[in-house]
């Protein structure tokens, strides 16, 4: 199983935002974190604007930040919501389909794949939410050009 890159940004943003609780933060914050494309993020955030997970703040001040306490937010339900379809293989145009056992083992797999994510929230995922902040804070100060501070 192999998720997109957008679902991947997509975690990336939630798991900084749930680092942030207490801050507005831009997409150029995020995207400095990660040092990833800002462009890239913008549909990302938009998507997860549009369906709750992220809230956003219009104006001067404005930002993002989480949409629903992390506790509320599901990964499974985020990677069925950022993936376009999870068909592993392409069983539908398969001439030996309906005597074949593989689509019902693939089918499965994914089943389980997904029964494990749904297990867990985005509050589970930051058990070290102050190792992340440290590391997110890092990556600030060696942008500005100081020394993170202690």
């Amino acid at each position: 199983m192999r998720l997109t890159l957008y679902t991947d940004y997509a975690l990336r943003v939630l798991l900084y935002l749930a680092a942030r609780p207490e801050k507005l933060c831009s997409i150029a914050d995020v995207s400095g974190a990660y040092r990833i494309s800002q462009n890239h993020l913008m549909k990302v955030v938009n998507d997860l604007a549009n369906a709750g997970y992220v809230a956003s703040v219009r104006g001067r001040s404005g930002g993002i930040r989480l949409g629903a306490p992390p506790e509320s937010i599901n990964i499974g339900a985020v990677i069925r919501h950022t993936e376009d379809g999870f068909d592993l293989v392409d069983c539908g145009s398969c001439v030996i389909a309906p005597a074949c056992g593989l689509t019902g083992v693939l089918s499965e797999a994914l089943d389980a794949f997904l029964a494990v994510l749904d297990r867990y929230s985005l509050a589970d995922l930051m058990a070290k939410r102050l190792d992340m902040r440290r590391l997110f804070e890092f990556e600030e100060y060696e942008e500005a050009g100081e020394h993170a501070p202690g």
